[in-house]
């Protein structure tokens, strides 16, 4: 796990409803349990203040971060994601992305890794295909030095489903059934202490299926198989993500100190 990335899950899942902001030395603690040394904590609190994500702060725990208003747009995005909130309804049409790419090769990567993270695929070159417009579509690709023009369409054939990896996706859903359980096993076998364990347990399994961000599209359930194992997955991680949160928010007051 790197520490960019764990922030991100400390912000996104523990923070973003208290406040959005805490003491570097709070998120120092929080993290220690799940194996992110101090070092490495601070190197990327510095690196995502340089990218936007972070603000400093002054606060009565000592100096402190916030997440700028960018970073909670994809916070929430993603949050609602994880969780399964707020699932539109899909009305039959295609959303069409044709968007111009950016010179720089680093600026390309990016770009592609943003549109796969809001869901889209790409059905041919320079053309992104969604289920839904996304919100955020327009800022990931200015950031780039990109453009981009949408259209609606009401219907392919056949369906566009093949632009992403079902295949490949419904392997790793089953690889998640089969771990989860002992994901969250091990580290109640590594922890005295049952809500530092119940943090640490929850964490991982929340960055585990965090991953699913950047395969799952989110189609609808019109268009995937009535065995999908998703759905199943997403039951598994909804309970044992509220099974968990009640020891872990224990253990994030106690590092925030309340």
């Amino acid at each position: 796990m790197q520490a960019r990335s764990a922030l991100f899950d400390v912000y996104g899942d523990h923070l973003r409803a208290r406040g959005s902001e805490a003491p570097v030395a709070a998120v120092v603690r929080m993290l220690d349990p799940v194996g992110i040394a101090a070092p490495a904590v601070r190197t990327a609190i510095s690196r995502m203040v340089m990218q936007g994500w972070l603000e400093p702060v002054q606060l009565a725990g000592g100096r402190g971060y916030r997440t700028s208003e960018r970073a909670n747009r994809r916070l929430d995005e993603a949050g609602n994601r994880v969780y399964r909130r707020q699932v539109p309804a899909w009305d039959g049409h295609w959303h069409l992305a044709f968007v111009s790419a950016p010179d720089s090769r680093a600026a390309r990567a990016r770009l592609r890794a943003g549109l796969t993270f809001l869901g889209y695929a790409e059905l041919s070159d320079g053309v992104w295909v969604s289920p839904y417009p996304r919100a955020e579509l327009a800022s990931v690709v200015e950031r780039e030095g990109a453009t981009v023009r949408v259209a609606r369409a009401d219907r392919f054939d056949p369906e566009p489903t093949g632009a992403w990896d079902l295949d490949g996706l419904r392997s790793s859903y089953d690889g998640w059934l089969r771990a989860a359980g002992d994901l969250v096993d091990q580290h109640f076998a590594a922890h005295d202490d049952e809500d530092e364990a119940a943090f640490a347990a929850r964490f991982h399994l929340v960055h585990e299926w965090r991953k699913f961000l950047f395969a799952d599209p989110g189609l609808p359930d019109a268009l995937l198989p009535e065995d999908w194992p998703g759905h199943e997955a997403a039951r598994l991680f909804a309970d044992e993500a509220s099974r968990l949160k009640p020891g872990t928010d224990r253990f994030v007051a106690r590092c925030l100190g309340a």
